[in-house]
């Protein structure tokens, strides 16, 4: 959704016309989460998509009615058994896609340039299609839905939204409004939160292809190494830092970094560097902690781990030796195993084939405690 964004503010700015299509509400096992956009502009180009190809050519057409004049849209979309060759999607899901043309006074600058400063923020886009919309966050609310008692009402509920990381459907104003109150809108919140971070202990080979794959999935990485002939930025290119300094003295300086969205992996093969760094990264709250080496340099790691005062419950957080067994060979392969077992750790997923498993491939996503019922999709 980043380079959506960016590319619906680059649009914006230079005075194409063009609609966004976003994904509102999910249902089942839809391929997307709510919050996932395609932009369709007037000349025909198209940038992201809402479904994997499933009804792309379908929201298409409707964005070409919507810049033709025909008014916001708002249609839904899943598996048909009346009409089978009805417009759906494949997997059995039901989506809920919004279009509606980007107009001049739309925030989507102000949301790009939080974006891109790694600064919180929230699109609030009505669904009725009415009022420009707003973005919320630390530099304040840009935009507006028409009425300043709907500005109110909707920066408190995307503050709300964008603090716990979610987007989704929320209801403002008054069903049956009386002096002084706001008729009932429907918004949806798109929040976009803070990158979690990607600590990687180690500049050897290994770490290379992690922070390059790391990256594509959006974290901000960090390589720390005490050599100053490996931590250097030239190795490292898709970092966001590349630091030279012992690792435990960095992440003792640096553990406010550190939350449920972090991922820190030791790749140091020395237990003088990695058990230092591991003892605080196990007392500390990061969702993901692996550490590379043989099962024998595993069990010593935890004798001496053990020796420092860690209990049970903390070495049990410990995953080593890192990663998924894909079988892989080789820096690169190892990577993916290694991101795989990050991706797992999040999302809850078991890591096994999904051949194997029943249920719905892709998990549905939890109801947003609102009075509108809305999807909220975890956005890191």
């Amino acid at each position: 959704m980043r380079h959506v964004i960016d590319q619906a503010a680059a649009w914006q700015a230079d005075g194409v016309r063009f609609a966004l299509a976003t994904v509102v509400r999910t249902a089942g096992s839809a391929p997307h989460p709510a919050g996932t956009s395609m932009l369709v502009a007037a000349d025909g180009r198209v940038v992201g998509s809402v479904s994997g190809g499933c009804v792309e050519a379908t929201v298409c057409a409707v964005a070409e009615d919507v810049l033709a004049g025909a008014g916001p849209a708002r249609e839904t979309y899943g598996v048909s058994d009346d009409d089978p060759f009805a417009v759906g999607l494949t997997c059995g899901g039901t989506i809920e896609v919004t279009v509606r043309e980007v107009t001049a006074d739309s925030p989507l600058g102000r949301v790009a340039a939080d974006v891109a400063a790694r600064v919180p923020v929230a699109l609030v886009t009505p669904l009725d299609g009415a009022g420009a919309g707003l973005a919320v966050g630390a530099a304040g609310v840009s935009g507006s839905l028409g009425d300043p008692r709907l500005d109110r009402a909707a920066r408190d509920a995307a503050t709300g939204l964008l603090a716990r990381g979610e987007s989704g459907i929320v209801t403002v104003g008054e069903a049956a409004p009386g002096p002084g109150c706001a008729a009932e809108r429907a918004l949806f919140v798109r929040s976009f939160g803070v990158p979690p971070r990607l600590l990687v202990f180690g500049a050897v080979d290994f770490a290379r292809p992690l922070v390059r794959i790391g990256a594509l999935l959006g974290y901000r990485a960090t390589v720390c190494d005490a050599r100053p002939a490996f931590a250097t930025p030239a190795r490292f290119p898709e970092a966001a830092e590349v630091v030279t300094d012992r690792p435990h003295h960095w992440l003792a300086a640096h553990e406010d970094l550190v939350d449920a969205s972090t991922a820190i992996c030791v790749l140091t093969h020395d237990t003088r560097f990695d058990v230092p760094v591991l003892e605080l990264a196990l007392r500390g709250p990061a969702g993901y902690v692996g550490a590379m080496g043989s099962r024998r340099t595993h069990e010593d790691r935890l004798a001496r781990l053990r020796e420092a005062g860690l209990d049970a419950g903390a070495l049990d957080r410990l995953r080593s030796p890192i990663g998924l067994d894909l079988g892989g060979r080789g820096p690169e392969e190892t990577a993916v195993s290694i991101v795989a077992e990050i991706v797992a750790a999040r999302r809850g997923g078991s890591g096994r084939p999904l051949g194997e498993l029943a249920g719905p491939v892709h998990a549905p996503h939890p109801l947003l405690n609102s009075r509108s019922k809305g999807t909220v999709a975890s956005i890191f």
